[in-house]
């Protein structure tokens, strides 16, 4: 039997363990999801990097709070602050970080370090590659808390968000904290100060990136009545989404002692996150995201691709859209605004169209990428079957 099919099997009498009978679109969607994972998983050596990956993040991220990882990550403390204390901080952190996912950044991250430092003698060492990963997937961790919370979603990879688990205070502090604690890893490996403060300009640089797209989609779903332009949607995913696999292959190309190609890759591997950020927001009016439910976005009033080409072609539709997104937003997902939206965006053949825009996008990226094939690997992985 396809060992596909055996992870299939895997999932369903999971789904049935923890969840009672499932509901065959979730079956769906957790297959999916799992499926994604296996095909990234299934080159050997990229498992092989995945495992190094994770025992880098458990160094960096892990429940011992002992005395030597507490002052590089606080300097002195009194003795009046009790480990209970930090485990608030670190907890809500570890248990989304033990929950998985795909660990592409950091792969990405590993990958172009590999492919600088074979032609270069002025690389880092592997394990200092290797333990520069928290930069991209700490980041990547404090953004979800941030997003779920922004976006007041309840589940996050099949599981309560932390918001909803630990409550509002903790959820926020815990994750803004993340993105501090993320870069105390450069401090604590063997690198010049020039090279930590390259690494530094390029972490706090990204990370406003981030914010200032994350504020760009706040404004747009908060106003149902705004619809942004292609080229406003494309630059806030540019700045929300693809910066994070831009971080992370410069990064690992600065690592391998390729600086002068860095911001070339990180361009690259931009619009590769746009792309796959694109076929997120398709996925999300289909099927429906892992761990979540068909259609969240219009509840959200997210102004995803789907629905700006479709107004781009349909101006005179802005109110009515405009109007099922708010009403959505008031009676949740279960309301029939979500699936009449999704119907009228269905129609117009724009959520085909933003489909073949992110597979078109990613793919004329990755031919850019031919001489780098395990990063060419990567990213052609990734794609969902369904677009392929």
């Amino acid at each position: 039997m396809d060992f596909k099919w055996k992870i299939g099997d895997f999932v369903c009498i999971s789904l049935k363990l923890f969840f009672g009978e499932p509901k065959r679109e979730n079956l769906k969607i957790c297959f999916l999801s799992v499926f994604s994972i296996y095909s990234i998983c299934m080159n050997n050596s990229f498992t092989q990097r995945l495992n190094k990956i994770e025992d880098s993040l458990n160094k960096a991220l892990n429940m011992d709070f002992t005395p030597g990882w507490q002052a590089e990550s606080f300097g002195k403390l009194s003795s009046a602050v009790q480990k209970k204390y930090i485990q608030n901080l670190i907890e809500p952190n570890k248990n989304l970080v033990d929950l998985g996912g795909k660990r592409w950044r950091p792969l990405l991250l590993i990958l172009c370090y590999e492919y600088a430092s074979s032609t270069s003698k002025n690389a880092v060492s592997e394990q200092t590659a290797y333990d520069l990963t928290p930069l991209v997937e700490f980041v990547h961790t404090a953004s979800l808390i941030h997003d779920d919370i922004e976006d007041s979603a309840d589940l996050r990879r099949g599981k309560p968000a932390a918001h909803i688990t630990y409550g509002m205070d903790t959820a926020i502090n815990c994750a803004s904290w993340l993105y501090f604690q993320a870069p105390v890893c450069i401090n604590t490996l063997d690198l010049t100060d020039e090279q930590k403060l390259i690494f530094y300009k390029l972490y706090t640089n990204e990370l406003r990136r981030l914010h200032l797209g994350q504020a760009m989609d706040i404004y747009w779903h908060r106003n149902k009545e705004i619809f942004p332009s292609l080229e406003e949607y494309k630059s806030m995913v540019r700045c929300k989404t693809g910066t994070l696999a831009s971080l992370a292959s410069k990064i690992g190309m600065i690592a391998g002692g390729k600086t002068e190609d860095a911001d070339k890759t990180g361009e690259i591997c931009a619009d590769i996150g746009i792309g796959f950020q694109i076929l997120d927001d398709v996925q999300n009016l289909t099927l429906g995201n892992p761990g979540k439910k068909r259609g969240d976005d219009i509840v959200e009033g997210k102004k995803s691709l789907p629905v700006l080409l479709h107004i781009e072609k349909n101006p005179a539709d802005k109110e009515i859209l405009s109007k099922l997104m708010e009403q959505a937003g008031k009676e949740g997902i279960d309301s029939a605004a979500v699936e009449e939206c999704i119907g009228i965006l269905e129609k117009s053949g724009s959520i085909k169209e933003a489909a073949e825009q992110g597979i078109r996008l990613i793919k004329d990226n990755c031919a850019l990428l031919k001489d780098a094939p395990l990063i060419y690997e990567l990213f052609y992985n990734m794609i969902p079957e369904a677009f392929k």
